[in-house]
């Protein structure tokens, strides 16, 4: 009798307490991908003036290149991909880029006009926009690792020299300064 109560009791107590292993809760929240982009050619693009943001104006959605990455907005989330046609991820949050952009950009772009001033836009082909991308990266890890070379360099020409001690050699002997050392700038 009292083995059955002490089983009856071991399994009460398992049903009721989680076990650790038991607890471990997996919630996945399926984030839907935009569909790819069919386009029979790569998208041309035009930088918006003061901004460093690329534009696909002739795109029926907005479709940006910044910071080496395509964005775009789909069913108010941003995504972002290396490749224009897919490969797009979602990205938390708005790009920091997008605070630049003006709403009405493609009024202004199909008006010629920016800020209220003549706008004449160039377009820029796919291939020269990953050339103008590694051109601004290149030139970037360069004035990086400049930037660096100075940081690293400035605490060296910062640092106060440390008074080496004289060494004796023979000859005349030259009479030391009250302030001691025997050497100029030792005041």
């Amino acid at each position: 009798m009292r083995k059955l109560l002490f089983g009856g009791m071991l399994l009460a107590l398992a049903i009721s307490v989680p076990i650790p292993t038991m607890a471990g809760v997996s919630v996945q929240i399926g984030i839907p991908l935009p569909p790819p982009i069919i386009l029979p050619a790569p998208p041309g693009v035009i930088l918006l003036p003061n901004t460093g943001v690329y534009v696909a104006p002739d795109v029926a959605f907005d479709l940006f290149f910044f910071g080496g990455w395509w964005w775009r907005p789909w069913e108010g989330r941003w995504y972002r991909s290396r490749d224009y046609r897919s490969g797009y991820r979602y990205y938390e949050g708005v790009p920091s880029f997008y605070g630049r952009v003006p709403p009405r950009w493609r009024e202004d772009y199909r008006e010629h006009r920016w800020e209220g001033r003549e706008w004449n836009h160039q377009r820029v082909s796919h291939p020269q926009l990953q050339q103008i991308y590694r051109r601004n990266a290149r030139e970037a890890s360069h004035g990086q690792m400049r930037s660096q070379t100075q940081v690293r360099e400035q605490p060296r020409m910062a640092r106060p020299q440390q008074a080496r001690p004289q060494q004796q050699r023979p000859g005349p002997q030259h009479s030391q300064s009250p302030h001691g050392g025997g050497h100029e700038g030792g005041r």
